[in-house]
């Protein structure tokens, strides 16, 4: 990890505030908090499918400097478990991938597959800077957020954490069934609008049918500003290795009731519809002149900033990148891998994973209210399947 540190030197930095309060990477080479540790239980008995239960505050490190922390915890099986907390002020899930996949390399004395970029003239604003009116629908400057509410109830609904996986069959399924009139949607896209039923579906309370339930995702901006034109043909290859935050994330809003009784293939195109407008290059390069024009004001997502009282809200994030077959650090193939994202905020939050037992099958971690899971393990148990050791035993 030394090793990989000194190519991604800015894993080993902290974040400190420049003079108008903005948060900077100093790269001085404090270092990684690793901690060793030994869990008295076996692989094959880990609660996977409950991870609030068997891996919240056990396996994963909590971060208290720096920007990231590791720790790896020996089982009695004589395997390992992994895991890295990283500030994602600092870096994305596509950095954080690089540096295990180059990680796992070292290990093996192998050359790297991929050299970060952190040129960070690459997301210059424009001059003049261009912003479409769209992006002040999806991203608002926290001083103009209200003050927080505090909630006492103490028999409010909580946002709790579950993996599942869904077969490559459940997956074409859903896809048939959100393509319509010569349109075929992406396996994300049917995916995304099937959950956005449900969880529409689970908010059955007084005079919820005319609430907005919300639903984002999350896209990455590498490949569409590597897109030709602004770019020259080297810009555009950095720009593929970029290390830190390429994210954006549009949303779209519909009635509870329009997302119950419409069809699936309704609401698929209501997730293309949304999406749009973030798959281009321009969409990005605004929201690079949006940021730099509110700075030195930190922003927010729209859809993170959902309160209580409003429809139901969650994001979800493709991991269909995530390395999880190529982080192999000479003794073997990992048995399984996956993010974990226990947020504190309102919206719940989604990451389809690639399976390492079955080709074609999704892992799925999903934090959302406990309400919503209930309603989903009911009514979608034949797509939402807990993930047990005996399903990942396939490998």
């Amino acid at each position: 990890m030394a090793q990989a540190l000194v190519t991604f030197y800015a894993f080993s930095g902290e974040v400190v505030q420049n003079s108008v309060g903005e948060p900077e990477i100093l790269c001085n080479n404090r270092g990684v908090d690793f901690f060793e540790a030994f869990a008295d239980v076996e692989l094959k008995d880990l609660n996977l499918y409950d991870p609030d239960e068997s891996i919240e505050g056990k396996l994963v490190p909590k971060k208290k400097h720096g920007v990231l922390a590791v720790q790896a915890t020996e089982l009695k099986c004589g395997g390992m478990v992994l895991a890295c907390t990283f500030d994602h002020r600092i870096a994305d899930a596509y950095s954080t991938n690089m540096f295990l996949v180059s990680w796992a390399e070292m290990a093996q004395s192998k050359s790297l597959s991929l050299l970060p970029t952190f040129r960070r003239s690459l997301l210059n604003p424009r001059r003049p800077g261009h912003i479409d009116p769209s992006l002040n629908d999806m991203y608002v400057p926290i001083t103009a957020l209200p003050p927080p509410k505090n909630d006492t109830d103490v028999d409010q609904d909580h946002l709790i954490s579950r993996i599942y996986y869904v077969t490559a069959e459940q997956l074409d399924n859903l896809q048939a069934l959100a393509s319509s009139n010569g349109f075929k949607r992406t396996k994300l896209e049917s995916f995304c609008a099937f959950l956005w039923k449900m969880v529409a579906k689970s908010d059955t309370k007084i005079g919820c049918a005319q609430k907005l339930c919300k639903m984002g995702i999350v896209v990455d901006g590498r490949t569409r500003l590597s897109e030709r034109g602004n770019y020259q043909s080297h810009q555009a290859s950095h720009m593929a290795t970029y290390f830190g935050n390429v994210l954006s994330i549009p949303f779209g809003g519909e009635k509870v009731e329009d997302l119950v009784e419409k069809s699936l293939n309704w609401v698929a195109d209501e997730v293309h519809d949304f999406l749009k407008c973030a798959v281009t290059k321009e969409h990005f390069l605004g929201l690079i002149d949006w940021v730099e024009a509110h700075r030195p004001v930190p922003a927010l997502a729209k859809i993170y900033c959902s309160g209580s009282e409003e429809g139901p809200a969650f994001v979800v994030s493709s991991g269909q990148r995530f390395p999880v077959l190529k982080v192999d650090f000479g003794w073997g193939l990992p048995v399984f891998g996956s993010y974990h994202f226990p947020w504190g905020g309102n919206a719940g939050y989604v990451m389809p994973m690639p399976s390492p037992a079955r080709k074609g099958d999704w892992i799925v971690y999903m934090h959302i209210f406990k309400e919503q899971l209930e309603f989903i393990e009911r009514e979608a148990a034949h797509v939402f399947k807990p993930l047990t050791f005996d399903y990942l035993s396939q490998i």
